[in-house]
């Protein structure tokens, strides 16, 4: 049984890597003063700052139905099946209207649309999981049913660096951005499941806001991740930044490998649709369990 597997570009997984990796990514529709760009296609890393930066009206959107089954269709031609791992359904309408579409009879049994509540590295995680129990031998609804039992296990902390794009989307009051830009205060965000939660909003610095995500990473690992299997040492590590300077992604890395005593599995950018919400200068910390298969 041939099986295609199928993201989106919130995953963080580029077009060049898709080629390499034998999969295909959806790119993420933008609109900037109402014009539509797509993510790594026409809409780079360093353009979308520019706009952002530059005050311009950014507005994230879902991928068309048409453009979609387009790469349904396209896939369907050379395999068997297809596993399609959409954004968070909790971050995004994506997810439930590409679930609506597989449920027509030219995609029953052919397409699956995994609900896996996961973005940025930890999606990728999924991706990755799913081709290699593709190439494994797996059938396709194993590799399913295998990535929804597992996908709470796993969860990002984000240090937001700024609360302009906050206070913009409406998730703080412009009273409690003025008083926290007084403060400089550096909060940290939870992405686990459906939503972007605050998690603690009163750090005063950055490096108060990345020992306290490394501490609570330590926490996560040794305790609900433990319980699942008696392990620790089947933890996959990533770290996720926003903005076009490396340098602190890097730094935190080091950071990260020494005190947790493991080796971070990727750095990569924050997805551009969370990014659109926090700002740039954003650093963040992934933890994702693996179970065995």
């Amino acid at each position: 049984m041939r099986i295609a597997v199928l993201t989106d570009s919130n995953s963080g997984i580029t077009q060049e890597t898709a080629k390499e990796l034998g999969i295909k990514v959806i790119p993420m529709p933008f609109f900037i003063d109402g014009d539509e760009y797509l993510e790594d296609i026409t809409l780079s890393q360093e353009k979308f700052y520019e706009k952002l930066l530059g005050d311009c009206n950014v507005s994230t959107s879902q991928p068309s139905s048409g453009y979609v089954i387009s790469a349904w269709d396209d896939l369907l031609k050379d395999y068997d099946k297809v596993i399609y791992i959409p954004m968070s359904s909790g971050l995004s309408k994506s997810c439930e209207t590409a679930t609506q579409l597989a449920q027509a009879d030219e995609y029953k049994g052919k397409v699956y649309v995994v609900n896996n509540q996961r973005i940025s590295v930890t999606q990728r995680e999924s991706v990755m999981t799913a081709i290699d129990m593709a190439n494994k031998g797996y059938d396709c609804e194993y590799i399913v049913d295998y990535l929804m039992k597992n996908k709470l296990n796993s969860d990002i902390y984000i240090m937001v660096d700024t609360l302009t794009y906050l206070k913009k989307g409406g998730r703080i009051t412009a009273a409690a951005a003025k008083l926290g830009g007084f403060l400089k205060l550096k909060p940290i965000l939870l992405i686990k499941g459906e939503k972007l939660d605050s998690f603690r909003m009163r750090n005063r610095t950055v490096d108060n806001a990345k020992s306290i995500m490394i501490s609570t990473c330590i926490e996560d690992i040794n305790g609900y991740m433990k319980e699942l299997d008696g392990k620790t040492d089947n933890v996959e590590v990533s770290i996720a930044y926003s903005g076009t300077d490396t340098t602190n992604a890097y730094k935190f890395k080091e950071e990260i490998e020494k005190a947790l005593n493991v080796k971070v599995t990727y750095v990569d950018p924050l997805s551009l649709s969370v990014s659109c919400h926090i700002g740039p200068g954003a650093l963040a910390i992934a933890i994702t369990k693996k179970m065995e298969y």
